[in-house]
Formats: structure tokens, sequence, C-alpha cells
């Protein structure tokens, strides 16, 4: 038996699939008969300094022991847990802060491009490079993740797909819906979809979960396009209502900016559902092949509506989802833990 703490960053009154991830990882390596525990302290990035600060908190955390109690591994997951001091200290990457990054200086960042913020970058690519450089082994929970830490940091990563979290998906029907599970902001693009239902010529539904800062503004531009009588928007929703609707949609739209890995794309295919993304949607493409499992197009509404257009053919998105499960089969907590 081992004793072992998940070292996680919350972002305050935030729950997505990183809370998911690590809730997961615990309970799974208490089940094969460790000890485990998560380990979290707030992050937050307004103003950026804050980045430094919470940074400066990790290493000044010994977790080496609590009230003698000798902690034999820590894992590390997300910005900057592995500023952390542990001789023991393994990594399992689920992203990097991505502002300073891939995002640096685009709208998602809180980076400008000013001379404060290239410097303020370069201290946050630092403690990377120095932290994680301090990890082994080192995993990702994706090749788009594992290929980003390279190319900023030249650290290698080895992926490492978490396994789907939902049980009992299964395709119960193919009901004329498109479902989307995801965080409502700008990243995530439900603005993509409801702009190609307005283009589609499908009498289809998009259906809506989750809730965040867009919610408001989503609400608006359905209005705005004509379909607000065609999304239905539903917030967050019980771990069965969000069963019943994987188990029951026609198809499931999935399409954010470089995505980590995301917890939808499997579990819709886990579903024999269909997933209609976008060529440039990271992580999701390591599961989703144009017209095998799914629909993969530009960035657009207009092609974007084409995929929904397919998919108003039930038989298409029947043969389209059959292929699903067996693309996520192999994922597992014994393939993680071993």
């Amino acid at each position: 038996m081992v004793n072992i703490l998940i070292l996680h960053s919350q972002v305050p009154f935030v729950r997505g699939g990183a809370e998911v991830l690590v809730e997961g990882l615990r309970d799974a390596l208490i089940e094969y008969g460790h000890t485990a525990d998560i380990v979290a302290l707030p992050l937050g990035w307004n103003p950026p300094e804050k980045l430094l600060t919470t940074a400066l908190a990790w290493r000044l955390l010994d977790a080496t022991s609590f009230n003698a109690r000798a902690v034999d591994r820590v894992i590390c997951t997300k910005y900057p847990t592995w500023a952390v001091e542990h001789p023991n200290k393994a990594l399992w990457l689920i992203h990097q802060h991505r502002q300073a990054y891939d995002l640096f200086g685009a709208q998602f960042s809180e980076f400008g491009v000013d001379t404060r913020s290239r410097a303020l970058r370069e201290r946050v690519v630092d403690i990377d490079r120095a932290g994680i450089g301090e990890c082994r082994p080192r995993y990702a929970i994706s090749r788009n993740v594992a290929g980003r830490l390279r190319r900023y940091c030249g650290i290698d990563a080895q992926p490492l797909y978490p396994p789907v979290p939902r049980s009992g998906l299964r395709p119960e029907r193919y009901d004329p819906f498109v479902l989307s599970v995801a965080r409502l902001d700008a990243s995530k693009r439900i603005d993509l979809a409801i702009q190609a239902l307005a283009e589609s010529r499908s009498a289809l539904r998009l259906v809506v979960v989750g809730d965040g800062p867009d919610a408001a503004s989503l609400r608006m531009l359905a209005e705005r396009t004509g379909v607000a009588d065609r999304v239905d928007f539903l917030g967050r929703i019980s771990d069965d209502r969000l069963r019943e609707l994987y188990n029951t949609c026609r198809a499931v739209y999935y399409a954010p900016v470089d995505e980590d890995y995301g917890y939808t794309t499997v579990e819709a295919l886990s579903a024999a559902k269909p997933v209609l993304t976008t060529d440039d949607a990271g992580g999701v493409l390591e599961f989703v092949d144009h017209r095998v499992d799914g629909f993969v197009t530009n960035a657009d509404p207009t092609s974007l509506a084409e995929s929904i257009c397919a998919v108003g053919d039930e038989r298409i998105a029947r043969q389209l989802g059959g292929h699903g499960p067996d693309r996520v089969a192999a994922l597992s907590w014994d393939a993680v833990i071993e």
C-alpha cells in the first residue's frame, strides 16, 4: 500500500473535466489498495501576477508528510502543481496554463503582447520547465497535450488516456436532436453550433447542457438567428438526465478550440453516437475520423450545417455511431493504474 496525493489546481466555483478526472483517479487508486487523497489550492489569473503567487504557494508546501504520515508519491496534474517539492513526483498532465502558450495574445488569454505580459509569460514557462522537468514518470492525457509540452518546453510525456467517466451509456434511440455538453464560454464554440443550425435545412433541434459566462449571449444569438424555438438550454443537469440525453440523441456536437482531451467525445462514442466536430478541435480528433464515427469539418457555420443535415438521416447517424464503442473500449482505470 502506497500513500499518494493527487495535486490539483482548482478554479473556484468552476467544475469541469479536470475535477472529474482527479476524483476518478483518487477512487481508482483506493480501489487498487492504495491510500489516496486530493490536495487542491485555488488558481486565479486576474491579475495575471496571481499565477506566480500560486506557484510560490505550491513551492512552499511540504508534501513529504502530513501529521507524521509519510507521502510516498505525489501526482501533479495542472499548473502550477509541479512546483511542489517532493522526491517522488509524477506527472499526469491535464494541461498547462494555455494562455501562456498556444493562446498567448489571443482572445482567450489574459495576457497581452506588451513587455510586461511577455515577461510574466516567461516566468510561467520557467516554472513549467523546472517543475515538470523534476517529474518522473511523465504522462499527458492526450497526444495533443503531450505535443504542446514538447513544442513549448522541450519536454516529452507519454499519452495516457483517461477512461470514460460515465457508465450506462448505450444507443437506446436516435431522437431528432443534436446534443452539446460543454461549459458555456467562448473557447467551447457553442455559438458555432447555433449559427450552423440556423444555416441548416435540417429539422433537428439543439440541446445545450452546461452553464458558464456566455449563457446569456448564446440565448441572444439563438434569438437573433431565428432558431430560439429549436435550441433548448438546460443548464446543469443530473447525471441520470445527462445519461438519458446521450442515450437518446441523434448526434453530439463537440468542437472546442484545440481541446486537450474532452470527456464529451468519449462519452458520445461510448453511447454509439456520431460526433460533429471541426478540424481544429485538438484532442477530439484523436478519436473521431471524418465519415467513420462522425464528421470533421472546417470551423465555419456552413460546413458544420452540412454535418447537421447529414445526421438528419437516422440511418447515417446509426451507421457512424456504431463504430464508436470500439474506439473507446480499451480506455479503463486498469490501463491507467498499471
